[in-house]
């Protein structure tokens, strides 16, 4: 076979060698590997028994041998040159050019680490690798212990293995900051959730407190009121008491559960009405009936609208049924085609005609509760007294304060 024949043979195998090396590169994800096989990769691929890739490290101003193949123990891992024109694969770091030494011990310049006479090293080449920031990553050197005549397309075989590795180091770099990011994102998931548990613990304490100073003002209220002699200061006083144990119910549901701003508003009103019909156990002969859909509202508007349930109830209770016989009920209903809903209130007595100012029967503040949070109110009194009040479920809705 001529040597032209060899030649092209070797180049071919050159190339398939570093196609190979860049799939391999690609897949794997331990750069250390990839080093390594990129050693030795080359130095099958241009026969010679050493190879190595060295890694600057700019706090020493060195280049930390990193990865090789052919070296006895100690040699990587452990061995530096300094990152200047000492060394073959100092002055290719220096110069950032390709670096063909045929024979080092002509080299009179060089200031060699032991380790080449040591391996009985002649003739190297070296190729920078670059890298993703402002210095290049490192030198891939290829060592003979017989002198080689190493030319340009042997140079061109370690620079396209020096560029796969330039991007594998690249790669390896953006995986390590994702791989900090991530765990960065974990620890701080784990304090949200810790903040979050210390939250919630500090929010039904602050439930349990509200909740139990409300019913001691409840209770207060009630002593006041078998003190108080005159009828309209008791009436007066039992509707404060009504209002103060309404927002006294909104705690009882929220205990717990964790702090939100929102809560299921018909579990609640049931829970309203059940309250007010035990109020009420000296009325056996009349029915309070709730039930509806479950709607999810904001605090502050449960807590008006509450109110409002506990007045108009009542109201029906106190009014409506001079015989003390008859049935209240409060339905709760999404409003067909919105995202509205309607609270009805309906009872079967009397009846009675509202005026629009009057403040009898604590319509003022059921109007006002209603317009605070933008609902609508109607009112029909014909056979008993029908309340239908319309409101948004997920309109912002201003503080009660």
């Amino acid at each position: 076979m001529s040597d032209t024949a060899e030649y092209v043979r070797k180049l071919l195998r050159q190339q398939v060698a570093l196609a190979s090396f860049g799939s391999f590169a690609l897949r794997q994800s331990d750069l250390l590997a990839v080093l390594t096989e990129a050693a030795r990769v080359c130095a099958q691929g241009l026969n010679v028994n050493f190879a190595k890739v060295s890694r600057y490290r700019k706090a020493e101003n060195d280049l930390l041998i990193e990865a090789g193949v052919g070296w006895d123990d100690g040699v990587v891992g452990h061995v530096v040159s300094r990152a200047d024109m000492s060394s073959p694969q100092g002055r290719a770091f220096m110069t950032a050019e390709p670096s063909i030494c045929g024979d080092i011990r002509e080299e009179h310049e060089f200031a060699l680490p032991p380790f080449y006479a040591e391996h009985g090293i002649v003739s190297t080449i070296d190729v920078i690798i670059k890298g993703s920031s402002n210095h290049p990553y490192g030198v891939l050197e290829i060592d003979s212990e017989i002198q080689r005549d190493f030319d340009e397309h042997d140079v061109a075989f370690l620079t396209g293995f020096a560029n796969v590795l330039a991007e594998a180091v690249s790669t390896s770099e953006r995986t390590l900051v994702l791989e900090a990011t991530i765990s960065h994102m974990h620890v701080l998931m784990r304090d949200k959730d810790r903040l979050l548990d210390q939250k919630n613990v500090l929010a039904q304490e602050l439930q349990h407190r509200v909740r139990n100073n409300l019913q001691l003002v409840y209770g207060m209220l009630a002593m006041q009121i078998d003190q108080t002699i005159d009828e309209e200061g008791q009436r007066g006083l039992r509707a404060i008491a009504r209002r103060v144990s309404t927002l006294a119910q909104v705690y009882d549901q929220l205990l717990g559960t964790e702090m939100t701003r929102t809560m299921e508003f018909c579990g609640y009103v049931q829970s309203l009405t059940l309250n007010l019909a035990e109020i009420q156990d000296g009325r056996p002969n009349i029915s309070l009936i709730c039930n509806g859909a479950e709607i999810i509202l904001d605090l502050d508007v449960i807590t008006a609208l509450g109110i409002v349930v506990t007045e108009l109830v009542t109201n029906s209770y106190e009014h409506a049924f001079p015989d003390e016989i008859g049935t209240i009920s409060v339905t709760l209903a999404h409003a067909k085609g919105s995202a509205d809903a309607t609270m009805i209130i309906a009872d079967d007595g009397i009846g009675f005609e509202p005026q629009a100012e009057s403040k009898r029967h604590g319509l003022g503040l059921i109007r006002r509760l209603v317009e605070q949070v933008r609902g609508t109110v109607e009112t029909v009194s014909t056979c008993g007294t029908t309340w239908t009040i319309g409101f948004p479920v997920a309109a912002p809705i201003p503080s009660m304060g």
